[in-house]
């Protein structure tokens, strides 16, 4: 993937936003894994390309909205860019956190979440199927255990997110599907027959 040189610049602001955060797995900087959503969405959705770079910026570090609309309006995006940006940013934060719903159990918290992303931006939407692609993979290699609880829930957020992409969507369920007959589960296919 070639970036622009502004969005090379807010590949080094999140660099410096996520710092010395590793991914869970394998200890790799975390910003490969914005990197690598950022590379999916390219090939299909290059609008995205920010979104994804940014995707995690509001979950996992102190960086806000302002601060991020600032930076973008800063760096060579426009004001309706950046707006854009930092509202798909803001659509893939997860409001349904332990945090700030602790009476509900994890179950139901991905529930309300897996509805709520049922109605973001189709944009936002395909930036999250690179996500979801990503994350099982490295997920399904490294946690057998934790991986069948991922994948369920994983499942239930694709029931409800049609509105992206086509083939990022296709791909998405394809590697679920994969994940699931790799830990020995029933393929997704089998579980919607059934």
């Amino acid at each position: 993937m070639e970036l622009s040189k502004r969005q090379k610049r807010l590949l080094a602001f999140v660099k410096e936003q996520h710092g010395q955060q590793k991914r869970k797995y394998t200890g790799d900087p975390y910003w490969t894994h914005v990197y690598s959503v950022a590379e999916r969405v390219s090939q299909l959705v290059p609008e995205g390309i920010e979104i994804a770079l940014g995707h995690d910026l509001l979950e996992d570090t102190s960086c806000t909205y302002e601060l991020l609309k600032s930076f973008l309006s800063k760096n060579g995006y426009t004001a309706s860019e950046a707006t854009q940006i930092a509202d798909g940013v803001v659509e893939l934060t997860d409001v349904f956190v332990k945090e700030d719903y602790p009476e509900l159990n994890r179950k139901t918290r991905k529930e309300k979440e897996a509805d709520r992303l049922s109605r973001i931006s189709p944009l936002a939407q395909s930036v999250k199927y690179a996500d979801l692609i990503d994350n099982n993979l490295s997920i399904v290699e490294h946690s057998s255990s934790f991986a069948k609880t991922y994948l369920m829930e994983k499942v239930d957020i694709l029931d409800g997110m049609r509105l992206g992409n086509i083939h990022l969507l296709i791909h998405a369920c394809a590697v679920l599907n994969n994940g699931l007959k790799e830990l020995g589960l029933e393929s997704w296919q089998g579980n919607s027959a059934g």
